[in-house]
């Protein structure tokens, strides 16, 4: 897949419409997350400290709370990029009522990664991370198996990669915000998961002992998430 990982109506207006449009039930839940988060952030404002600037080391994603938001806007785009390209072309064996899953995850991604960008441009000031380029060479979309475990794959790392990066967050509100959005990542991994092996939405691969969600840091999961992106990305300084 060539086409950039580039936002689609991510401006004021369009970003903005959604936390104003009648819900349904069953969204409500993609929308929450970004009404509120859009209220943090326009309240608790946040450090400027960014500099993406390429180096031998990759694109830094920038220090502090910037750096965990563009961390984060980073691996929405990933996720935005795959479900789009999921829908664009669904695979020929998927099950009644797939794809319709799939559109719905595709425009909560895509919510996500947009409002990220907005966070960055309008909130903190700063200039948000790079449209990433998506390398999807391994992924078959034509087949349904292949689909549903890289979404699972996403999911779960999606999920590990928040909790991870609570910690480093050092403005409240960033993190309630944090906590929203991971609540429906991970609702998308655990239907991901049943859809592939009933029952399995809270395994032992991704639930400890305690029943907490894996986390990891910046680097575990870049260190994944970098072979699906054709820049390289350096999180030495998220969160410090």
């Amino acid at each position: 897949m060539s086409d950039n990982l580039q936002p689609r109506g991510s401006d004021d207006a369009t970003f903005a419409q959604p936390l104003y449009t009648p819900i349904k039930r069953r969204s409500f839940f993609m929308y929450a997350g970004a009404t509120a988060g859009a209220t943090a952030l326009v309240l608790a404002g946040c450090s400027k400290d960014s500099d993406n600037t390429p180096t031998n080391n990759g694109i830094s994603l920038g220090s502090g709370d910037v750096g965990v938001l563009n961390y984060a806007y980073a691996l929405e785009q990933l996720e935005a990029a795959f479900y789009a390209q999921v829908v664009k072309t669904p695979a020929a064996d998927f099950k009644a009522g797939e794809l319709a899953y799939f559109t719905q995850v595709a425009a909560h991604e895509a919510i996500h990664r947009d409002f990220f960008k907005a966070a960055l441009t309008n909130v903190a000031k700063v200039t948000p991370l790079q449209d990433l380029t998506p390398n999807f060479s391994s992924i078959d979309f034509t087949k349904r198996d292949s689909v549903l475990g890289t979404g699972k794959a996403f999911e779960d790392l999606g999920v590990a990669a928040y909790n991870g990066a609570g910690k480093l967050l050092k403005t409240p509100d960033f993190l309630v915000l944090a906590g929203k959005i991971v609540s429906v990542e991970a609702r998308h991994a655990a239907f991901l998961r049943d859809l592939i092996t009933p029952g399995s939405f809270a395994a032992d691969d991704q639930v400890d002992a305690n029943g907490l969600d894996k986390a990891m840091t910046p680097a575990e999961v870049l260190a994944i998430a970098g072979k699906y992106i054709t820049q390289t990305l350096n999180a030495d300084n998220v969160g410090k």
